[in-house]
């Protein structure tokens, strides 16, 4: 009975585990020219379940006028 009562509480603490909002990197790197009104941008983001990233990169294009 002892151990029905460890294993029942163990599968709370993973279920409560899984629940919590998981860590998230967060990472911008902001070049553009702050008068571009439609600067290039790559963005990306990957999930592994346990830890997540975010990227987001953009610049600025000389067009030629």
């Amino acid at each position: 009975m002892r151990e029905r009562r460890i294993v029942m509480a163990m599968a709370v603490l993973a279920l409560v585990a899984l629940a919590y909002r998981h860590p998230t990197a967060d990472i911008r790197l902001i070049t553009h020219d702050l008068t571009d009104r439609s600067p290039r941008r790559v963005q990306a983001a990957v999930d592994l379940g346990l830890l997540s990233v975010s990227f987001l990169y953009t610049w600025t294009v000389d067009r030629l006028r």
